[in-house]
């Protein structure tokens, strides 16, 4: 029963060894993909994938094959794995939670004000390089093709996502009749066409930011999972460390070595001892 940690890590580290690959492949197909125009999540779910790999490769090397130091490698990666774990998810709880949008009078869908939402994620669409990136994202996802059909009655009953009612159509509250009366900025952002729309909007930028706000609660209740998950497998792989130690060495329940071949560096100190203790009784 000694190696029976030993066992289920290298077993549990096989498992992540193969789910990292997927999770590796739908990085690379986000970063590629036309249809996903939020970069956020792209480079750190290509991180932890990669560092899933190799932690679950040192992992099932050491348990499996003995091997001691790659054991201590695996716990001390997965002890710094755990600890941005925790922090990623703090962070982003912390980032993410402004925010949600606000009920129209009358409408199923929601509005959504930049300023509702945290500084450090306002920055990173406020950046006109990074901005140009989603809108042509978003241009060639063809998002708001699919209601420019739409009628008027449709807008009273049918949902939209946040990017189409950011991006696809100037805010409910624009009055175009009143030319006099002051209105929402991006009331004069919207243009018919369709390369423009209202893709220079706040409420744009805002839409964008309210699909990467529910993302990142997904991410973050998943992140909380993985710490309770990977907590428990470091803990076995703390036993696991201990029976590769003890079968490097002579202890108890070891790998027994020919001592007469490879004596410890104490045997013949302890061979001395008890052949004096003979002597004495």
């Amino acid at each position: 029963m000694y190696r029976f940690s030993n066992t289920v890590i290298g077993f549990l580290n096989l498992f992540t060894l193969l789910a990292s690959i997927p999770i590796i492949g739908a990085g690379l197909w986000m970063a590629k993909s036309s249809t996903t125009c939020e970069s956020f999540l792209q480079t750190p779910l290509l991180v932890i994938g990669f560092v899933i790999l190799i932690i679950s490769l040192a992992g099932f090397i050491g348990a499996c094959f003995n091997v001691a130091w790659a054991l201590w490698v695996y716990l001390l990666v997965m002890l710094f794995l755990i600890g941005a774990l925790m922090a990623l998810t703090v962070f982003g709880f912390v980032v993410t939670s402004q925010g949600g949008g606000h009920p129209v009078e009358g409408r199923v869908y929601r509005e959504y004000h930049l300023n509702d939402y945290s500084p450090w994620l306002r920055k990173r669409v406020e950046d006109p390089h990074y901005w140009m990136a989603i809108r042509n994202c978003i241009l060639s996802s063809k998002t708001c093709a699919s209601i420019v059909m739409w009628t008027p009655y449709d807008y009273l009953n049918r949902d939209l996502t946040p990017i189409q009612s950011g991006c696809c159509k100037p805010p409910t509250s624009c009055n175009y009749a009143a030319t006099t009366m002051a209105q929402d900025p991006d009331c004069y952002q919207w243009n018919n066409s369709p390369t423009m729309l209202c893709y220079q909007c706040d409420s744009c930028k805002a839409g964008v930011l309210e699909d990467v706000r529910r993302d990142w609660h997904k991410l973050s209740v998943l992140n909380i999972v993985m710490v309770v998950l990977l907590i428990g497998i470091y803990s076995i792989g703390c036993c696991a460390f201990q029976n590769t130690k003890r079968a490097e060495t002579d202890y108890p329940y070891g790998r027994n070595r020919m001592s007469k071949i490879h004596p410890r560096w104490d045997f013949h100190w302890w061979r001395w001892l008890n052949e004096r203790r003979h002597q004495l009784y």
